[in-house]
């Protein structure tokens, strides 16, 4: 799976005020959320809407830079950013690919969710109104060499985020869904450390 769409799942977000508009939901949450799970399940699709790709798993998050993204199904790997560097460990290769963490992500949306609070620095934040009981918010990069080109974020009643819809300028939409969120879980720092196992091929810096 490309990289882009590995790190597209570090969107992995949820808010917090259930009475606000969209993007005041995401505010709250990068202003109030310092750690966070939950569960995902992705769905890749081509430009004709057809399934390409499927997974699932779990993921963790601390702020600033550090998460883990497991996926169990259909394949097992593992996501780990360690606040300096990004770890990918395909189980199966037993291939660990490793890049600075800024080289990875660049200013993609998950370096700016799991990163700092300035997120409107880099993307356009546009309210869109209600959608089947979602409350929906369109976020599109400042700049050109992002991954995405737009990005839509859907957050439930209870102001929890529970659908994101990543576009791509290959006509590629990465839909992500989430479910048993938990905000500010207390983690243990093992979680975002990552040893290569032995016999491992290491890739990288």
């Amino acid at each position: 799976m490309p990289i882009k769409y590995l790190t597209a799942l570090l969107f992995a977000l949820f808010a917090t005020t259930a009475h606000a508009g969209a993007s005041d939901k995401l505010r709250a949450f990068i202003s109030g959320s310092h750690s966070g799970q939950a569960n995902f399940t992705q769905v890749v699709q081509d430009k004709n809407g057809k399934k390409i790709q499927s997974a699932s798993g779990t993921m963790q998050f601390v702020r600033p830079g550090k998460f883990r993204w497991v996926y169990q199904k259909p394949y097992e790997q593992l996501i780990v950013g360690d606040g300096a560097k990004f770890w990918m460990y395909d189980v199966d290769l037993n291939q660990v690919t490793v890049k600075k963490l800024d080289a990875a992500l660049g200013s993609s949306p998950a370096a700016l969710l799991s990163g700092n609070n300035e997120i409107e620095r880099a993307f356009e934040l546009h309210d869109k109104g209600m959608q089947n009981d979602l409350d929906w918010l369109e976020a599109v990069a400042r700049a050109h060499d992002t991954s995405f080109e737009r990005i839509f974020m859907a957050f439930n009643a209870q102001g929890e985020l529970a659908v994101m819809q990543l576009h791509d300028a290959f006509g590629y939409t990465t839909v992500l869904r989430f479910d048993h969120m938990q905000r500010n879980p207390q983690l243990a720092p093992s979680l975002f450390k990552f040893v290569p196992p032995k016999g491992a091929d290491v890739l990288g810096e």
